[in-house]
């Protein structure tokens, strides 16, 4: 993994290939996308590039100092940190007028510099795409499990979407942890792999395929390796 951003779900639609295929897409914004700070693994025993992304007009104090720091003056919503191996990613971590840099794909970045997708991502690149799934709230086992429920004759008026016996005989005499019940659904961390890159413009990417949560939810891209 040497490419990563921050963006944003956008714009679903669909285009055809050269090929004449029709093709499902995704539009990522990633634009503001800035450098907050780079640590060297010397200084934290592992090597790392967080990212502010998203404009807003309120901030903790602690994210004001940090922005601060890497002399960004844009407020920034979210951040988030990325891995990054020294030696699988051939980075190279130094140190310029008092601000760190790394040297990332033949391409050198600092602190406080605004990242942009071309920097990172080509056309034809296999990303993945993390992000936080649609909240669906409390549900059956039938919609979160795919349960087919009970039999629909011989008296069943209200077993059809039942999970039916849940629980042991003696022998443990209790339900086992995990076990497939109702309960919340959705809002948990989700990661698509192999999207591949159709469009890199300037403020986003186009993915081919879908990708997980709402309109305007938070990304993590990364290069598939």
């Amino acid at each position: 993994m040497n490419g990563f951003i921050l963006g944003e779900k956008s714009i679903q639609s669909q285009q055809f290939l050269s090929t004449g295929e029709r093709i499902p897409t995704t539009f990522i914004k990633t634009e503001p996308c800035y450098i907050i700070s780079i640590n060297s693994p010397s200084k934290r025993g592992y090597g790392s590039v967080q990212l502010g992304f998203k404009q807003t007009k309120r901030m903790d104090t602690s994210v004001k100092g940090t922005l601060t720091k890497a002399g960004v003056t844009t407020p920034l919503r979210f951040l988030r940190e990325f891995r990054i191996n020294e030696k699988r990613d051939s980075a190279q971590f130094t140190e310029e007028n008092g601000k760190q840099t790394v040297t990332l794909l033949d391409k050198k970045f600092i602190v406080g510099q605004v990242i942009k997708p071309s920097d990172m991502f080509a056309k034809g690149d296999l990303v993945l795409v993390s992000g936080t799934s649609k909240g669906k709230g409390f549900q059956g086992v039938v919609k979160r499990h795919g349960f087919k429920g009970g039999p629909k004759t011989h008296g069943q008026s209200d077993r059809q979407r039942a999970p039916g016996s849940i629980g042991m005989t003696t022998t443990p005499g209790r339900v086992f942890k995990g076990k497939r019940m109702a309960g919340r659904m959705g809002s948990e961390r989700v990661t698509f792999k192999g999207l591949m890159v159709v469009e890199v413009a300037e403020n986003g990417i186009r993915v081919k395929g879908l990708v997980p949560g709402s309109t305007g939810g938070l990304l993590e891209i990364r290069k598939q390796d």
